[in-house]
Parts: C-alpha cells; structure tokens; sequence
C-alpha cells in the first residue's frame, strides 16, 4: 500500500481556517429566521418579495454550485476561494444596509453566488491537504459539522444580533471571517488548478443552470404554496436541460461535469444515500422546528437552543465514523447509524403533544444518522474522484444535498399538511374564512385566536409529523439496504481498496 504524506501543523490550521467561511455558510441559511420580523418591519417587503429574501440564497447556491465547483479546478481553489470570501463580505455589507427590499433580495442572490463558490472550494482544498485517506476522513468530517453548527446556530445568533444591535447585524458577521480568511489563506492553504483544463463551456453553465433552478424553485413553491400549474412545467423544463446537458458533457473534451464518474458504483451509491438521507433531515427538521414553536409554543432563541443535542449528536457521529471506519468497512459505518437514525424517527412516529422531550430526542437520532453519512458519504465521492475533479466530486455533492434539504421540506412539509387538513376541524358557527384559516394550517389556527380550536389543531399537527416520520423512516430503511449492498466491497479507510 502506497503511504502518503501526513498533514501536520499546517494542513490542521489550515482546516480551521477552512471552517469559517464553512460555519458562515450554515448560518446564512437559518440567519433569517429570527431576523425576518424586525427587518419587514422596516423594509415593509410584500408577500413575494419575503419569500424571495428567504429563498434567493438557497436557490443561487444550488444552481452555480457544479460551475463553481469546475471553475475552481480550472482557476484555483485557493484562488476561487478567496475571491468567493470577499465577494460574500461585500454582498453582506450591502444586505446589512439594504434600504428597501429589492436590494436586499439582490445581495441575497449575489450571497447565494459567492457562497457557490465556497462550498466545494473548501471540501476540494481539504482534499489536497490531507493526502492521507484517515486524516482526510476525520478532516472532512469536522467540515461536514460545522457546516451543520452554522445551521443550528443561526436562530440563536440572529436573535441575539438584533436584541443587541438591528437586523443588518446579522450579516456583518461575514466581514472579520473574511478578513481573517484573505489575511491567512495564503500562509495556510496550498494552491490547486488542475492540470490541461479547457476553457469553461458556457452553454453547459447555462443548461446546468436552467437544470436545477427550475427544479428547486418547484419544490420549494411546492413545499409554500402548494402545486399549481407551473409546477409540471418546471419540473418539465428541469428534466429537458438535464438532459441536454448530459448528452452534451459526455460529448466534450473538458466537460463542465465528468459524467464518467457515475460509472463508479460507490460513487453513485453515496451519493444516492447522502441524497435520501438529507431528504428525511431536511424534512423532519422543518417539522421539528415548528413543533417546539407552535406546538410547545418556545421562542425561537429557546427553539434553537433545544435543538442543541441534536446538533452535539450530529458532531459527536461525524468525528466518530471516520474514526471507526478505520477497522469497520465505511458501508457498515453508514448503514449502522443510519439503522440507528430509524430510532429517531420511530420515537416521531409515536410522539404526542407536550413531548418536547421525545421529539428533540428523536431528531438527535436522526441527526446522528446524517453526521455519519455526510462524513463518510462525502469522503467517498471525493475520495474515488480524481484530483484534478475533486472540485467538480464536491460541487456533485453539495447539489445533490441541497436539493435533498428543498425536497425534504416540500415532501414531508406536504405530506404533514395533507394530514393536518384531513383531521383538523373549525367549530359550528365561525365565519367561513376563520374556518378556512382553522383548517388551512397550525400557523392559521393559533392566529385565528379561538381557545376551543387550539387543542384540537395541535393534535391534528403532531398527527402529521407522525405520519411523515413514519414515511420517511421506511424510505431510510431501504437506503440503509442499498448502502449496505451497494458500498460493501469498500474496505477500511487506510487499507487498499479494490
């Protein structure tokens, strides 16, 4: 077996470098929710122009992160990467002092751009960095977590900013990251740029935006406003430039995406089970979050700090797994906490209302089931890609999560909802639109302000997680199944593989 190099002082720094701008993405995505009464307050923004404040980040993210991804190994990682932390800093500063919507809905999207750039730029350095497969599984099981700590942080962050200061607080938090990140990258992080890359096509940046834009737009307008009739058509417009886009890659020379890299069943297999697995995370955690809200009736500062040991769970699995799956195959790792995640949703299935407990414990298990497969998962698909397409590996694998977390929210969000409607009932003699809003959703219920109603819609809510939980834990079983099959013939990390 070939020994590679091992990181040292350096290589360890330089990956705690690497988590800032890491943590600073995590946080972007749940920054908002406590930020959001104060700043419409101020900015007075419509019903569209607030869901595009929310979502305009996502949705840039998912769609440039597979060109982000391949410019950097076409530029350099380095080099993408900082030019991305700055990009971000100065987009913040102008979100922070957005004086009207439209503007902050501008440097949302060009947050969402710049945070494309970061994504697969720090997971494709650490991949540099740590030549040694052991080190490299423990390296990207630290990124995996603290992208996940910025997520649950946000709400606790974000409170705490505008109690102290005004909602623009929030995201000044990028400025001393990015301060930090251009002072010491480049004393700490080596440069990358693959070797003979071709000029970027941009046709296939066009027909890979036009792939999965649409498609996340579809799903999260599905997940808020229900399917309606552009729903098909985006879905449609979605499968035809994927397609396209396919057919093209495999015909150039420096394809954007290396489509050859699903011939590696392990490949494929990890990314399947990461796309699953945020599925179910992405939904229970939507449903989670509202339960300890409008269920239990906790603040969101108080909300996030329960969601705490869930958050410790998912740390505790991402160091750890690496670390096991030195003796143990990472197949088995994977499968095994992902059997333990079904725990989790067993303990959902069952809860009633006033279980707080149960059901913070139950997300903590199924937060421990995705420490274990981001960590793992994640170092596999960059693990058998080449060098010179790990930023590509990587981008491949932050698109197939983030449309796992937009799926996850629209599937379950909808499944639970179609369960609440179906048991909750608004009492005789209300006004027809007090009934509407009765029946419509837990939000409208409590809203409408009728003590004899409140009861009833929380049961009829806590219904609905039941029933997703259940759902969704019969979809993780079976990927556990496939993980176990699919990725049995790859040995312990640091042993030779086949």
């Amino acid at each position: 077996m070939k020994i590679e190099k091992r990181a040292g002082v350096r290589e360890w720094l330089g990956l705690g470098l690497l988590a800032l701008p890491t943590v600073l993405l995590g946080l972007d995505v749940t920054v908002l929710y406590l930020v959001m009464p104060s700043m419409a307050a101020e900015l007075e923004p419509s019903a569209t122009q607030t869901l595009w404040i929310m979502d305009a980040y996502g949705f840039l993210i998912a769609g440039f992160l597979i060109t982000m991804g391949t410019l950097g190994d076409r530029i350099g990682r380095r080099r993408l990467l900082m030019i991305g932390v700055a990009a971000f800093a100065v987009a913040s500063v102008i979100a922070a002092f957005a004086p009207d919507a439209g503007l902050l809905i501008l440097a949302r999207a060009l947050l969402g751009i710049a945070g494309a750039t970061l994504m697969p730029s720090t997971l494709s350095l650490i991949s540099n960095m740590f030549a040694d497969v052991r080190q490299r599984a423990v390296a990207i099981g630290v990124w995996a977590t603290m992208f996940a700590l910025g997520m649950a942080a946000g709400p606790v962050v974000g409170g705490a900013l505008v109690d102290g200061f005004w909602w623009g607080a929030a995201f000044l938090i990028a400025v001393p990251v990015a301060v930090i990140v251009l002072a010491l990258a480049p004393v700490l992080l080596p440069e990358y740029a693959a070797p003979g890359q071709g000029r970027l096509d941009p046709v296939s940046v066009v027909l890979s935006l036009v792939a999965v834009l649409p498609l996340v737009y579809a799903i999260k307008s599905g997940a808020t406003h229900g399917v309606d009739a552009l729903t098909p058509v985006l879905v449609l417009a979605s499968v035809i430039a994927g397609t396209v886009f396919v057919r093209r890659q495999l015909k150039l020379a420096s394809p954007l995406l290396d489509m050859t890299l699903f011939r590696n069943r392990a490949f494929s297999a990890a990314l399947t089970v990461l796309l699953v697995g945020l599925v179910g995370v992405g939904g229970t955690m939507y449903l989670v979050t509202q339960f300890l809200q409008l269920v239990e009736g906790l603040s969101p500062a108080v909300a996030g700090l329960w969601m705490g040991l869930p958050a410790l769970a998912m740390f505790v699995a991402a160091i750890g797994a690496p670390i096991v799956a030195r003796r143990i195959r990472p197949g088995t790792v994977m499968g095994a906490t992902l059997g333990i995640s079904l725990i989790g949703y067993g303990l959902l299935a069952t809860a009633e209302v006033g279980d707080a407990t149960t059901v913070v414990l139950g997300f903590g298990f199924v937060y421990l089931g995705l420490g274990a497969i981001a960590a793992l998962g994640t170092d596999i698909v960059v693990g058998v890609a080449p060098a010179e397409k790990s930023g590509s590996a990587a981008a491949l694998s932050e698109t197939v999560q983030e449309l796992g977390l937009a799926a996850g929210v629209a599937l379950l969000g909808s499944l639970s909802t179609a369960v609440y409607r179906s048991l909750a009932q608004a009492p005789e003699g209300v006004a027809p639109e007090v009934a509407a809003r009765i029946t419509a959703s837990l939000d409208g219920a409590l809203a409408a302000g009728r003590a004899d109603t409140v009861q009833q819609a929380r049961e009829a809510f806590v219904a609905g997680l039941n029933v997703a939980s259940l759902s969704v834990g019969a979809a993780i079983l079976a990927v556990t199944v496939l993980g176990l099959f699919m990725l049995r013939h790859i040995r312990p990390i640091g042993e030779s593989q086949p």
